[in-house]
């Protein structure tokens, strides 16, 4: 098992973007996730190449409402992003740092969003999957 924390604002996958230039029709990542998604991870020295469960938390901005509850109660967030572009980001964050061969490797994915009361981020913990 692997875990870490990637502190910072969890941002969900943009939507390509269109754009017609001249005559020429064009597509384009606008880029909103990128300081998100090139956040510190701490990977293995050779990517894994077996199947990995992999779990995530995602701490949101705690927002007013929430302010009032205690400390050790968790509270879910439903404010943006959606939990499925916030995953999204993970998964092809990890790719693009070579902590695995592709993610197409994960079998199974459990995500949650919780209201932060110190740092915003997202809790990762990833597990090799046996046969």
């Amino acid at each position: 098992m692997t875990s870490f924390f990637v502190s910072g604002t969890p941002k969900g996958q943009p939507r390509p973007r269109a754009c017609i230039r001249g005559k020429h029709a064009g597509v384009y990542d606008p880029g909103t996730a990128d300081a998100w998604r090139h956040g510190d991870v701490l990977r293995p020295l050779t990517p894994i190449a077996e199947p990995v469960r992999v779990d995530i938390e995602f701490r949101m901005p705690a927002q007013k409402k929430n302010a009032r509850t205690s400390p050790g109660q968790r509270t879910h967030s439903m404010k943006k992003p959606d939990i499925d572009n916030a995953t999204k980001v993970v998964l092809d964050a990890l790719t693009d740092a070579k902590f695995w061969v592709d993610d197409a490797q994960v079998v199974q994915l459990t995500a949650i969003k919780v209201a932060a009361r110190q740092v915003p981020g997202a809790y990762i913990c990833v597990y090799k999957v046996t046969p």
